[in-house]
């Protein structure tokens, strides 16, 4: 499938996440199962999306602003199709790379060395691709003397570095990206903003949350406002960037 310029890669129509939560405290998994069949277990309706729809275009770098439990994170992953919508629909053309929770896929007892081709794998790369790609993926995430090391004795800044070295090796059609330009040193963090201007160049199309109006600002051709699982506004950066900061 060959995606034009003026494609829309991203349609989110009418999208609503309710979660359930818990409204009792339960001690463990006996207590839990035996409430569960007594039918004891009572939950609060929690909706962290309330019917919100946007379209993002092919090259478009679309920010996501909100204060903490705005949606952001949710929306995110609805969109990396992590989440499935409780109602609503969310259609994805072309190939998505998401930056989200980076590390999740790791397993913390091997080391760096092993994690990439594991990680690799998981992201569908071949082993071929991926001893092509290792020296590229090693130098980008600055950790040549500790590859050898278990990622348990990272910190989380440095399996972050690892994994987005990992997930941007190739360019997708579509990068999530949530918080990812926070890891690390400002060297790094450049390093970061570098790469996703490159992905800008070649047309690649980019969703970024972050809480840095100046990175939303430098980055982001359009962006929105999420407040309480809803749209305040959407349009162009400046402005939606003006209400954020009015509130």
């Amino acid at each position: 499938m060959k995606i034009k310029n003026n494609d829309i890669l991203i349609k989110v129509k009418d999208v609503k996440i309710k979660f359930n939560l818990g409204k009792e405290n339960v001690s463990g998994i006996k207590e839990y199962v035996i409430k569960l069949l007594k039918k004891e277990l009572f939950f609060q309706e929690f909706w962290a999306l309330k019917g919100v729809s946007l379209e993002v275009k092919k090259g478009e770098v679309f920010g996501i602003l909100g204060f903490n439990g705005a949606g952001k994170s949710t929306l995110l992953k609805v969109i990396a199709g992590v989440l499935k919508p409780t109602e609503g629909k969310v259609i994805i053309k072309g190939k998505v790379a998401p930056l989200i929770e980076l590390g999740a896929g790791f397993d913390m007892e091997l080391t760096a060395r092993e994690n990439i081709y594991l990680n690799g794998a998981i992201l569908g790369h071949s082993k071929k691709f991926l001893n092509e790609k290792f020296n590229e993926i090693v130098e980008f995430a600055e950790l040549q003397e500790f590859l050898d090391v278990p990622l348990k004795n990272y910190s989380s800044g440095m399996v972050a570095r690892i994994a987005f070295a990992i997930a941007t090796i190739v360019d997708p059609d579509i990068l999530i990206v949530d918080e990812i330009l926070s890891v690390g040193d400002y060297k790094f963090q450049e390093k970061c903003k570098q790469k996703i201007e490159n992905m800008m160049k070649k047309g690649v199309t980019i969703i970024i949350v972050s809480h840095s109006i100046q990175q939303i600002n430098e980055l982001c051709t359009r962006a929105v406002l999420l407040e309480k699982g809803k749209i305040k506004i959407l349009d162009k950066t400046e402005k939606v960037v003006e209400v954020y900061e009015a509130k």
